[in-house]
């Protein structure tokens, strides 16, 4: 997914000699009292110990509901006819992986990361998951260094393209491939949990479905999460008018 820069020409080039948090400080357009929360955004797991410091997955877990809380009043708002169901819809496209990945990479996020030796060989911070992640942390750090307006500022900002761009609310994946199943008279989806990893404040769910012929597997934070994303798997796998 295409995401316009979040800054457009107001954009500040930093060369590579430049310091990245500081890089990302501008990006984020707070200037931290507390650094430390910045550094703590910006490191994954894989260079916590030897940063000195712990991972973005704590601040991860708290921009995530900061993220939630921010788009579901903007949407609120910007929608006041539409009903809990639309609205729902709109939340789950807006805050899941590939917009946040999109807008991590618009925002230039994974070059500020700081990972293991190995990892980066590895291209760790072009990951999605990695990507997504950190930009929930970021948003995090804002939240407890800034305040909310702090952090709603910065969101309103790095995702008006693709909230403009939603002009009608997201199809729901698992309603699509049960009207998919139920048009050809076969029987309901069938919805597997076939893995739950992580610990009990970042769970990972692994979700295996079957329609007739399609089948999908999907992966999420939470089961519902896993389900919408086996489904849609399923759903490019028909590779046919519906």
């Amino acid at each position: 997914m295409a995401v316009r820069d979040p800054l457009g020409p107001h954009r500040k080039v930093h060369p590579l000699t430049d310091d990245p948090a500081a890089a990302l400080e501008a990006l984020l357009g707070h200037r931290f009292a507390r650094p430390a929360l910045l550094r703590e955004a910006l490191t994954h797991r894989s260079a916590a110990e030897r940063r000195g410091h712990g991972s973005n997955e704590r601040l991860e877990f708290m921009g995530d509901r900061v993220l939630g809380l921010i788009v579901a009043e903007w949407l609120v708002e910007r929608f006041p006819r539409e009903q809990e169901g639309d609205l729902g819809r709109r939340l789950a496209q807006l805050v899941s992986q590939p917009v946040l990945t999109a807008v991590a990479e618009a925002l230039g996020l994974g070059p500020a990361l700081a990972v293991a030796p190995g990892e980066a060989r590895a291209g760790v911070t072009t990951r999605a998951t990695v990507l997504a992640d950190a930009l929930e942390a970021a948003i995090g750090a804002l939240f407890l260094d800034g305040g909310l307006d702090t952090a709603r500022d910065f969101v309103r900002r790095a995702f008006a393209a693709v909230m403009a761009a939603q002009t009608a609310p997201p199809r729901d994946a698992k309603t699509a491939l049960q009207e998919w199943a139920q048009k050809r008279g076969l029987p309901l989806p069938d919805y597997q949990l076939t893995d739950r990893s992580g610990p009990p404040h970042a769970p990972v769910f692994s979700v295996q479905v079957t329609a007739g012929p399609l089948s999908g597997t999907g992966t999420a934070p939470t089961k519902r999460g896993a389900e919408q994303r086996a489904a849609a798997e399923a759903l490019r796998a028909a590779a046919g008018p519906a």
